[in-house]
């Protein structure tokens, strides 16, 4: 399957053909829709047939064995293989995850710390922190240096390595709590021009300014060392 996703992040709308749909999803010749994971909601759209029926995809998952991207449609219908359809991405939504997900590669910028965990979604997201000791957070400073890296509109762009070369490199590395599946010979990485390059499978913008002003709205503490700090879009 191609996934358009990762080559045209940008694109919103695509013609394919079903190949299955059954109770475990929809999966098509290829897709926009990118599944959940790496902290990342998955994609929402609305599938057209040729007689102008209209299906949603309220999510999309992909198979943990198969590692087919499963569109989870609502309703009982269920499309017969071959059947041309027009998907068409939820764009509004996704943009904001991209968005979103960029600042928070910017947040690890910013707090030059190990990463426990993450999540985000259309509104917001956070990272929790592994502090080193003595090592204090300071909301309006990680707030007006967040903004600095959006406003400088630095070239967000992707570079693939290989597991056996990532391994040489394990400062990119800044999750503690997921590693990057080093044994395959193909891995994903995001640069932000000068300031950050690290393995990521989500989807992000194509330069820092198209985050847009960001707020931290809260930094909690969730153990002796572990503080979460949450992000949020300030439109």
């Amino acid at each position: 399957m191609a996934e358009q996703f990762y080559q045209h992040p940008y694109q919103t709308r695509l013609a394919t053909r079903v190949l299955r749909h059954d109770d475990a999803g929809l999966v098509l010749e290829n897709t926009l829709c990118y599944p959940l994971g790496g902290g990342q909601p998955g994609d929402s759209a609305t599938l057209t047939l040729a007689d102008g029926t209209a299906l949603r995809v309220a999510d999309t998952r992909r198979d943990r064995e198969s590692r087919a991207i499963l569109h989870q449609t609502e309703g009982d219908a269920r499309l017969a293989p071959g059947t041309e359809v027009t998907l068409e991405l939820d764009w509004e939504r996704r943009h904001r995850h991209m968005r979103v997900h960029t600042c928070l590669h910017l947040l690890s910028v910013v707090i030059p710390a190990g990463v426990t965990g993450g999540n985000l979604t259309a509104e917001s997201g956070r990272l929790d922190f592994d502090l080193p000791e003595g090592m204090e957070l300071d909301k309006e400073h990680i707030e007006v240096e967040l903004n600095r890296l959006v406003e400088a509109d630095l070239a967000v762009t992707v570079r693939m390595t290989s597991g056996e070369a990532l391994k040489a490199q394990p400062e990119l590395i800044k999750t503690m709590s997921v590693t990057p599946p080093l044994h395959l010979p193909e891995i994903r990485l995001i640069e932000v021009a000068g300031v950050d390059l690290q393995p990521c499978g989500g989807t992000h913008v194509a330069r820092t300014g198209e985050i847009g002003r960001v707020r931290v709205k809260k930094i909690e503490s969730k153990g002796a060392r572990n503080k979460r700090v949450v992000v949020e879009l300030a439109d």
